[in-house]
């Protein structure tokens, strides 16, 4: 069943190639990003072309119904020894994940980790379908066939796709697994093709308006991850050191770059002080840099640090009161690195509190009243998560129901799994990933209506 890649164990790291067909594929041009940690150029990747993107189409077409006919207990197979050969091969892949997005390396080797440990668990999901109906003379159930070709447009703060495919291509038919690698042009060629019958994004909501328009044209079925602004209310009866911790860390962890990192967090006045000497100490004791006791790495991208640096400067222009600031290129670090900023309880419609920084900043406010902090964090067009923290798990039954986002955790916050729906609400999204849910999503729902032959005459032998 496999196709004609390179072996996992002769993967070249140093040479990028779009995989089209279950084989590396050049392009006539090619690009390059920078390494973030040390502003030097990475080596070139493809420039994907319109050629490339219906050459990759059209091998998907061919796969679909290959794929599609191999029993569910035989891909699965194929998925855990797929997750086996990036196992095999988390060394280097994490050295990559360095290069490309100046993750330290902690969590370079967590994302390996957790991709291998993801796939594992998704062998372990059923194929969804119902039976509704079975009686004596009639059986209603319903069964999800594949939609066919599916793109996934994939975000730039977790990406290792074009090695990750290589690897694949021994694993699966020709086809069934494709990377290509491009600039701004890639997304509307792949959007628009007539052939693809669903897109999957992970991204900006801007971004993700124009890919639901496009996929309108020819009535694609899409999901989108959007943004997000997470917030975490932390109540009354907290011990505020371990509390400090656990918001600290996924606030900060990647520099902040994940889409359900908390982004503001809202503390009961009674142990507002306790709480922010607490954050501040957390991250005075991160290390910037890419060592391998290093927490803080830099920002992914040239835009994105410039983003976040406006942040930063219209804190200090707003005259905003700074916990810990954070500096250009702490320790005299050469790349896009911050210093994490913990701002002291910012007015509610300060930038640093509606808009998602995606950065290490932290707005850190005072509440006082329930109702008025359900109704503060309510008060944005993102819904992707949201973290109470409390003792009183009444309270935060409570509390929960009445907040406005796809995903509510208690005591905890970024937990995610497999086996569970993961979904947006308001602008950070639409449709659904994981789950039975989102297995759903990538398929054709059948409904099927079966009755006994008791209707009508005898047959033509008299009975």
């Amino acid at each position: 069943m496999s196709a004609a890649g390179n072996s996992p164990d002769s993967l070249d790291f140093t040479r990028f190639f779009n995989v089209i067909g279950g084989n590396i594929s050049d392009t006539p041009k090619e690009r390059r990003t920078t390494n973030p940690s040390t502003l030097d150029a990475n080596p070139q990747a493809p420039l994907s072309t319109q050629q490339d993107v219906d050459r990759a189409i059209n091998m998907a077409r061919n796969a679909a119904p290959v794929w599609a006919a191999v029993p569910w207990e035989e891909r699965a197979r194929a998925i855990e020894r797929f997750a086996d050969a990036i196992e095999a091969n988390a060394e280097e892949l994490s050295k990559l994940i360095i290069m490309q997005q100046g993750k330290p390396p902690m969590w370079a080797q967590h994302e390996i980790s957790l991709s291998v440990q993801w796939l594992r668990e998704f062998c372990r999901l059923s194929p969804p379908g119902d039976v509704i109906e079975d009686t004596k003379g009639r059986k209603v159930s319903t069964r999800y066939t594949p939609l066919g070709i599916v793109v996934g447009i994939v975000p730039w703060n977790f990406s290792i796709h074009l090695k990750v495919a290589e690897i694949a291509s021994n694993f699966f038919p020709a086809g069934v697994i494709q990377a290509l690698s491009g600039d701004d042009n890639l997304g509307p060629w792949l959007t628009q093709h007539p052939d693809v019958n669903m897109v999957s994004f992970t991204g900006s909501a801007g971004v993700g308006k124009r890919i639901m328009e496009s996929c309108s044209k020819t009535l694609k079925r899409v999901t989108l991850e959007l943004g997000g602004n997470d917030a975490a209310i932390v109540c009354a009866d907290v011990d505020p050191t371990f509390v400090a911790s656990k918001v600290g860390f996924i606030a900060f962890a990647n520099a902040g770059q994940i889409c359900i990192a908390v982004k503001r967090v809202y503390v009961h006045e009674s142990v507002y002080e306790g709480v922010l000497s607490a954050l501040v100490a957390f991250i005075k004791g991160l290390k910037v840099g890419i060592e391998v006791d290093s927490f803080l790495g830099p920002l992914s991208t040239k835009a994105q640090y410039d983003h976040v640096k406006g942040l930063l400067e219209d804190i200090k222009h707003a005259g905003l009161t700074i916990a810990t600031a954070g500096t250009e290129s702490p320790l005299h670090l050469k790349g896009y690195f911050l210093d994490a900023t913990i701002v002291e309880n910012p007015p509610e419609d300060s930038r640093i509190v509606v808009e998602e920084q995606f950065g290490p900043i932290l707005p850190v406010m005072k509440w006082t009243d329930e109702h008025d902090v359900i109704q503060r964090v309510n008060a944005t067009e993102f819904g992707l998560g949201a973290s109470i923290w409390t003792r009183d798990l009444a309270q935060a039954d409570r509390m929960a129901s009445q907040l406005q986002a796809g995903n509510i955790w208690v005591n905890c916050h970024a937990e995610m799994q497999p086996s569970t729906p993961f979904s947006g609400h308001k602008q950070s999204g639409l449709g659904v990933e994981m789950g039975s849910d989102g297995l759903k999503a990538y398929c054709n729902v059948q409904s099927v209506y079966v009755t006994g032959l008791t209707i009508g005459g005898p047959r033509d032998d008299g009975s």
